[in-house]
């Protein structure tokens, strides 16, 4: 925008006064002249209001690059809207005179006023400051760097507030050219002045030049040749504002002096940081009295530095550790592999599993193996229908069989899943299943084992094409090595007619019942086929086996609303996270660069935990389609993620961005910031505070008879090698971050559209109730859930976006992670590492929310 004088200072120029442009401006008299044009005031006859017209210069109408640069302030200046910045309306032709209108600003530049007066007062100084910091920071919000801040570019209207005006060399941000060097010497940063660029931080250098010409009525540098002034800004310090002015607050002097540090780095990050610094300054509030969305920087650099006193950190340090060890103590009462553990490692069962498949007769080396752990919740849900609780969980540990089977599959070539992609689902799957790829290769063998080493189940295929003149057996082969491999005595089995069909071809089979010598009362019923000599099927069935491929298992009523739920919930979000993000993009409000973050953080965790995660083959085609596979999946989620960030984030920005403070500074790479200890350390307390309640939940069936109860799992991954147990780890970011911006979404929305936060309240409370049901046993699982939605939605409310992240995050990890307190077991080293890494972090965010405060403040004041 053009300069902009006082309105006593109307004088003749191109246009005489009464002149009209266009059918529409009537020209009042010349305001002034600058480097890029004449200003006129006129009045818009169509809005009935003063305007101010600016002209590029006739002599430069003709040059294109001019021309160009006079479109493109046009086009940058409409995006800044803000009652510190004089507003751009339109732009026209005259006569081939190129103009465009903006706002009449009726008062006097700063740079007159100073001139007349010297310095401001210091409160009528620090005013003028906050909103310059303002207008600025709008500015910077929408992309847009000013490149030309000077006392002369701002004005001081009739109510004696500040208007940033003349963006003629503004440019958005991603637009400078290094190399190129615009602007006002006198009022350019080193950088700019070396040819470097500009960028966020020299316009905060040339805030700082005009802060300290307002408190001091002096120039910082002065200097007649730009040699003078380029070595001056890039080599000499200031001198001190309180030398030159008695009385100036040391805080704003030390606000001041950083703005003009020389390299950028060192000074602050934007001008809502500097606005944050001033004394008494609230720009965050100042924002949302004025109806403005605040910037991701003003709420950054907004509220408190958050450090709590060592008292209360070592009480939420503490309160965590004990919940921590609470939480695994409980699991040994609450959980599979606490009530019924896992006695041999995966390495001995692999081996185990390789004899067996050899002693049946396929002994010719395998190409490809592959091994998972698979909860048996059918067999968990019978057991708990038919049998008291308590009862049910002190037997289980020597219940037959083990509820937990291992799978071991064996082939002739390479096992390259057919549903790669599914493996990067939120649900954690297998990297193989038992029929992913299909089980139809001469040669390939499935063989499950209970967690005991018990045959379960085999699958063998048998030679598609016989040996020419191969006899067919006439003998029944021997069953009593399956029986013995299976853990089973003949004596307690009768034959029986045949029942199951076996899926592969046979020659003969056998069928019998009976049971297990440890559990008379549960009738098992066993079949296995062979195929020339060899076994091709052999299947240990109870009572709650379900054939299949004849009919679907039942789902409980708190499952079906449960599932229901989530696929409304996804739909829901969904749809409006893709509206309301486009909306808040075309106004220019949503955080792309906190977006991007994000996003780019969940890309690289989700590829990362594919590399530990897939079946590695070496073929480079099966390889290269199992990456696309993931690829895709992946970017559905970074998508999902990016679209809900772009509509939730600015909503809660604009309504409560005390939400946010602790997450914009921790995207803002501020690891170290008391406020984000503080936050941190508040979701892993409630976190932990979480996973007891439902640990205690799962517990109670133990002492109190409670009906269709089960057992909580450990996470079959956290069971498996270390390269799962990376999977799941890095996976649990994605599931913490995606359950986090969901909730918010949910909480937020509702209260948009019901316009009553206790509505809103209740209607995510009610969506996280139903979220957390099982159907097991509702009397029971209805008031635990009431109870973990409240302890959600008070961090949600209380703590914010980075305290609810890290909240599921700990509930996730605590939840899925196997028995840590028993360290006899093979799996305890797992344990321990996630519930290390879980109390190292709490002991950072400790350290940080101190905020350099001694940790043992008290004691030390005692010794002195």
């Amino acid at each position: 925008m053009g300069r902009l004088a006082s309105s006593d200072s109307v004088q003749a120029g191109g246009f005489t006064p009464g002149s009209m442009l266009a059918e529409r401006y009537r020209i009042i008299g010349l305001l002034g002249r600058g480097g890029m044009g004449e200003v006129y005031r006129a009045d818009d006859l169509k809005l009935g209001q003063p305007v101010a017209l600016k002209f590029l210069p006739k002599h430069l109408a003709s040059d294109r690059d001019r021309l160009e640069r006079f479109y493109a302030e046009v086009r940058t200046a409409r995006q800044v809207s803000h009652p510190n910045v004089c507003r751009v309306y339109d732009v026209g032709e005259v006569d081939g005179q190129h103009f465009l209108s903006m706002e009449y600003v009726d008062g006097e530049d700063l740079a007159s006023l100073l001139k007349r007066i010297g310095h401001l007062p210091a409160d009528k100084a620090l005013e003028i400051s906050r909103e310059l910091c303002a207008g600025l920071a709008a500015a910077h919000e929408r992309g847009v760097l000013h490149r030309d801040l000077k006392p002369s570019n701002v004005m001081i209207d009739g109510r004696g507030r500040a208007r940033i005006t003349d963006f003629g060399l503004a440019v958005a941000a991603g637009d400078v050219i290094e190399g190129e060097v615009s602007g006002t010497p006198a009022y350019m940063a080193p950088e700019q002045l070396a040819g470097k660029g500009a960028s966020v931080r020299s316009d905060v250098y040339s805030l700082g030049l005009v802060l300290y010409e307002l408190y001091t009525g002096r120039k910082a540098f002065d200097g007649v040749t730009l040699g003078e002034l380029r070595r001056k800004h890039a080599e000499e310090t200031p001198t001190a504002p309180s030398t030159i002015t008695a009385g100036i607050d040391r805080v704003v002097e030390r606000v001041i002096l950083r703005c003009l540090e020389k390299e950028p780095p060192a000074r602050p990050a934007s001008a809502a940081q500097v606005a944050a610094a001033l004394p008494g300054g609230d720009p965050l509030a100042a924002a949302l009295a004025a109806g403005e969305t605040p910037s991701p920087e003003m709420v950054a650099a907004a509220g408190e530095q958050g450090a709590l006193a060592p008292a209360r950190a070592w009480a939420e340090l503490t309160g965590v550790f004990a919940l921590v060890v609470a939480v695994s103590w409980m699991s040994l009462f609450a959980k599979d592999d606490g009530l019924a553990p896992f006695p041999k490692s995966p390495d001995v069962l692999e081996n185990r599993a390789g004899e067996l498949v050899k002693s049946f007769g396929y002994s010719e080396k395998p190409v490809d193996e592959a091994f998972w752990w698979d909860r048996r919740y059918e067999y968990l849900t019978y057991r708990a229908a038919h049998i008291p609780s308590p009862r049910n969980y002190r037997e289980l540990a020597h219940a037959q069989p083990h509820p937990w089977w291992f799978w071991y599959r064996q082939s002739p070539r390479f096992l390259v899943p057919q549903g790669g992609g599914q493996t990067l689902t939120m649900i954690a799957g297998e990297p193989l299943g038992t029929d992913d790829p299909p089980v139809e290769v001469s040669g390939m063998v499935n063989l499950a084992m209970d967690a005991r080493g018990n045959l379960m189940s085999l699958r063998a295929v048998p030679l598609q094409v016989e040996s020419a003149g191969a006899p067919a057996p006439t003998r029944e082969p021997d069953w009593r090595p399956l029986l013995a491999a299976a853990g089973l005595d003949p004596a307690r089995l009768s034959l029986s007619s045949p029942k199951w069909l076996p899926r592969e071809p046979f020659d003969f089979r056998a069928d019998w019942e009976g049971f297990y010598a440890s559990d008379p009362n549960v009738p098992i019923h066993v079949s296995a086929a062979s195929y020339r000599g060899k076994p091709v099927s052999f299947e240990v069935l109870g009572p709650w086996a379900l054939p299949s491929r004849m009919q679907e298992a039942p789902e409980a009523a708190g499952s079906v609303a449960r599932n229901a739920a989530i696929v409304i919930l996804a739909l829901s979000v969904l749809v409006a996270g893709v509206l309301v993000a486009r909306r808040n993009l075309r106004l220019g409000r949503g955080d792309r660069r906190g977006a991007m973050r994000v996003s780019v953080f969940l890309l690289t965790t989700i590829l990362i935990s594919w590399f530990f995660w897939i079946h590695h083959v070496p073929d480079l085609s099966a390889e290269a389609n199992l990456f696309f596979s993931a690829i895709a999946s992946a970017l559905f989620w970074v998508a999902f993620v990016w679209l809900t960030y772009l509509a939730i984030e600015p909503i809660v920005r604009r309504r409560w961005p005390a939400l946010l403070i602790s997450w914009s500074r921790l995207l803002a790479g501020r690891f170290r910031d008391p406020l984000v200890g503080r936050d941190v350390l508040a979701g892993m307390l409630f976190g932990a505070a979480h996973e007891l309640v439902e640990v205690v939940t799962q517990g109670l069936p133990g002492w109190i008879n409670l009906a269709g109860m089960t057992p909580m799992p450990p996470a079959p991954a956290y069971l498996s090698a270390t390269p799962y147990v990376a999977y799941r780890f890095l996976r649990t970011f994605q599931e913490a971050s995606v359950r986090c911006l969901v909730i918010m979404t949910v909480l937020v929305l509702s209260q948009v559209l019901l316009r009553r936060k206790s509505l809103a309240v209740a209607l995510t409370g009610l969506l996280l109730v139903i979220l957390s049901l099982s159907g097991e046993n509702l009397a029971l699982e209805i008031p635990t859930g009431i109870v973990m939605a409240m302890l959600t939605i008070f961090v949600a409310v209380r703590h914010g976006i980075l305290a609810l992240a890290v909240y599921f995050f700990v509930v996730i990890i605590l939840h899925e992670s196997p028995v840590a307190l028993d360290f006899s077991r093979w799996y305890a080293g797992s344990s321990l590492v996630l519930i290390g890494f879980l109390l190292a972090l709490a002991v950072y965010a400790f350290h940080v929310s101190l905020g350099g405060k001694p940790a043992f403040a008290a004691a030390r004041l005692d010794e002195a």
